[in-house]
């Protein structure tokens, strides 16, 4: 039997026969209708109602930030983060290579160029001694750090905690704090993560998080941007809601802001599916410990377990193939050609064509990993299979 059909049967064995397993599905169920039922019946479906002062509680109160600003998505969270992190137009802002699109057009949105660099083979994430030789030859100068490689100050550091995996968070921040740099987390897919008691996303100054559809708690699209400063809270707001100013009636506003605040519908949506949370982050941990010990009979498969002294919601599941980017595409459209969705990572930021001009750090652990790496089938719901 060939590695593909050996990675094809062992995802089988664990989720079953469907002639068609979705790769992240969301779990809805009569909860969740109930609350949107409640909010269309409320008729306040925009970005005024309950549901999202109950919502953006419940995730500060899940999370143990004492403040979360719901938005519309986790890319406008990570733009005003950074823009309240004080990043402006001409900065360099670091990230990793491999990661979404939206955390480098986040920082162009902000005005800011994204400065590339590697990951960690451990925890997926971005690399704490590749940030540390970028500042290590960065020069400091009276507006900030910085960098050798650009020219451009360094204006903040975004990690993020790769596939639910939480990264060497505490290390980045230490360091980040040696060269006064701030950090915003990118913790859009690790709702649920933990490093030791502290859930990511409220180690720096501001973090984020993410509810799309695919998201192990949606809102059908939505963010929050998490933060324990209290007037970097109230900016939050003032800049996600056109910077309106208070009043009964008059429609003033004191600066060029932005229409990103969460409708209430989605919050009601939100409001149910945080109610199951702990049992989506149950099932996902199981799920995972089926796939660990059905590939750990599986030879060149390696399962991607969460990094040592934390805890992952493991939002996608993953495995590494010993044999390189043309076995990850064998065994990508054998699984696929059987009805069980996988795919790779997401090709390397330093690589799109909307990025590929900039300069960047030496990324050969992101490259190998984006080379080896397949996402499988990771919905609660296949917990139960």
């Amino acid at each position: 039997m060939s590695i593909e059909q050996e990675i094809v049967q062992a995802i089988r064995d664990v989720v079953g026969d469907a002639d068609f397993v979705g790769l992240h599905v969301p779990d809805i169920a009569d909860r969740e209708k109930k609350r949107v039922l409640e909010c269309l019946d409320s008729t306040f479906v925009s970005s005024v109602g309950a549901f999202v002062t109950e919502f953006e509680q419940g995730i500060a109160d899940f999370a143990g930030s004492a403040h979360g600003i719901a938005v519309s998505n986790g890319t406008s969270a990570l733009q005003v983060a950074l823009q309240l992190a004080g990043v402006g137009a001409g900065d360099d802002v670091i990230v990793p290579s491999l990661s979404f699109v939206a955390t480098a057009n986040a920082v162009v949105h902000a005005g800011a160029q994204p400065y590339f660099v590697d990951s960690d083979e451990e925890t997926l994430g971005m690399s704490v001694e590749s940030v540390a030789e970028v500042l290590r030859t960065a020069r400091t100068t009276p507006e900030g750090v910085v960098n050798h490689a650009t020219g451009r100050r360094i204006g903040a550091i975004v990690p993020m905690h790769t596939l639910g995996h939480p990264l060497r968070i505490a290390e980045l921040i230490e360091l980040a704090a040696e060269y006064g740099i701030p950090v915003v987390e990118d913790a859009a897919e690790s709702l649920g993560s933990r490093v030791g008691p502290r859930h990511t996303g409220t180690f720096g100054a501001l973090g984020i998080v993410s509810f799309n559809g695919n998201k192990i708690l949606t809102t059908g699209g939505g963010g929050m941007i998490l933060t324990d400063d209290d007037e970097l809270a109230r900016r939050a707001r003032h800049l996600t809601t056109t910077a309106k100013l208070p009043h009964r009636w008059e429609f003033e506003h004191d600066e060029v802001a932005f229409n990103y605040r969460m409708p209430n519908l989605n919050a009601a949506l939100g409001v149910a599916q945080l109610e199951r949370l702990p049992e989506f982050l149950t099932a996902k941990r199981r799920l995972a410990a089926h796939y660990q010990e059905r590939f750990s009979d599986v030879a060149g498969v390696e399962f991607l377990v969460e990094p040592r002294g934390t805890e992952s919601n493991y939002w996608l599941c993953a495995v590494r193939v010993d044999g390189g980017r043309e076995e990850r595409d064998a065994v990508l459209e054998a699984t696929n050609a059987a009805g069980l969705q996988c795919r790779p990572f997401w090709n390397l930021l330093h690589d799109q064509a909307a990025f590929r001009d900039l300069p960047h750090a030496p990324v050969p652990v992101a490259e190998a990993l984006h080379a080896r790496t397949v996402c499988i089938p990771s919905s609660p719901a296949l917990a139960a299979m």
